[in-house]
């Protein structure tokens, strides 16, 4: 489990593509406390460390997960920089969300306008996931915990202070950029049993 608060900027090295994607992805961890068999997020996939460097970490990533996120079929480019969160120890600090890792859709960037020192940005989501997606509630972009300002059909609006952009990939924001979307655990649930309620109750 994850926070959806960035905690270092990640940069990818190398990419092999072999059935699945094999990527060693460079980092400012003490790489001697992670672990092999660690779970780290990258870009809000949760991935597990099969290799470790001094400064770098490797992951294998599924044919399944390159599907069904912003990686794609081709993988990441070289040098793409990637938001890094390591996984939530007990004790720690619950800073932003309920994080899984599990990315649920990707999502697009329709809008980018400046609004005071922030930056306000215009999303459209999958269909499917935007009964999950409300005012003042959270969702996780790229890793990142952030509230919903106000949801319109398909889309939906985020505001991102100067701090966030600072210290995640976001102040490379465009329009037209693909991010991977992760909807907030609690909403699905309550979804869920809205669903199941009996009529009446």
């Amino acid at each position: 489990m994850f926070t959806g608060i960035i905690t270092d900027i990640g940069t990818v090295r190398s990419v092999e593509l072999r059935g699945d994607m094999h990527a060693r992805i460079g980092c400012g961890y003490d790489m001697g406390s992670v672990d092999i068999g660690a779970s780290i997020a990258c870009d809000g996939v949760c991935l597990t460390v099969v290799d470790k460097g001094a400064d770098c970490f490797a992951v294998d990533i599924s044919a399944e997960t390159l599907s069904k996120t912003n990686i794609g079929a081709q993988g990441w480019p070289l040098g793409k920089r990637l938001n890094l969160e390591r996984a939530l120890r007990v004790g720690d600090e619950l800073g932003g969300h309920i994080v899984s890792g599990h990315v649920d859709g990707v999502a697009r960037v329709v809008g980018v306008q400046n609004d005071g020192d922030s930056l306000r940005l215009t999303f459209e989501a999958p269909s499917a996931l935007t009964r999950f997606i409300a005012p003042k509630g959270s969702v996780a972009l790229n890793g990142t915990s952030l509230t919903v300002n106000e949801v319109d059909g398909n889309w939906f609006g985020i505001n991102l202070i100067p701090h966030t952009r600072h210290v995640t990939t976001w102040g490379d924001v465009a329009a037209g950029d693909r991010v991977n979307l992760e909807i907030d655990t609690l909403a699905r649930y309550v979804a869920r049993l809205a669903e199941t309620r009996p009529h009446g109750t």
